[in-house]
């Protein structure tokens, strides 16, 4: 196993709580390192602009140090706790860039559809999050490893020592049953 695969598989929990408990910078540059690629990765590929993304990686990295205090392992993994903070944080600078100048604003009542497709939006993610965390644990970690670490499953094959067609296997069924709990 390379030293970048030990890096990829350590226990992220760990690190969380030298942030919150030490404020530990190095455990914070190691979870930068690791997450701050991924994270402006899955933004870019989800329509961020670069700047946008770039932007956006960095206000969650700084959320993170911050609200360290505020995550709970018994609720998310630590990549579902940071996307999601990712995820959020893009909805409000997307909001924010939207927001008309004050010369700008019109007069009157305003129709604010962009508000009750957020909340749907922010209601749709929490259903999904709580579906990947009923997971069983084997697809759960899969599936992070898969689209919150950017791994393709050659990479999560060698990473895990497990066979490429038993990753796909689980990965299919995991994205099966995350179909049917979001109908």
């Amino acid at each position: 196993m390379t030293a970048q695969h030990k890096t990829d598989t350590r226990d992220w929990v760990a690190h969380i709580e030298r942030i919150r408990d030490q404020e530990d910078r190095r455990a914070f540059a190691e979870l930068f390192a690791h997450f701050a690629p991924r994270i402006k990765g899955f933004l870019i590929r989800s329509g961020t602009d670069m700047a946008l993304a770039e932007e956006c990686t960095q206000d969650v990295m700084a959320t993170l140090w911050q609200k360290s205090h505020l995550f709970d392992p018994t609720r998310a993994s630590v990549a579902t706790w940071i996307f999601t903070i990712a995820r959020n944080r893009k909805i409000d600078l997307l909001r924010k860039q939207r927001r008309p100048e004050p010369e700008d604003l019109p007069w009157g009542p305003e129709a604010e559809p962009d508000q009750e497709e957020a909340l749907g939006l922010q209601q749709e993610c929490a259903r999904l999050g709580r579906a990947i965390a009923e997971l069983p644990e084997k697809q759960r970690e899969l599936i992070e490893r898969a689209y919150f670490g950017d791994l393709s499953h050659s990479e999560i094959a060698e990473e895990t020592g497990l066979p490429l067609g038993t990753i796909k296997s689980r990965i299919r069924l995991a994205l099966d049953r995350l179909r049917h709990a979001m109908k």
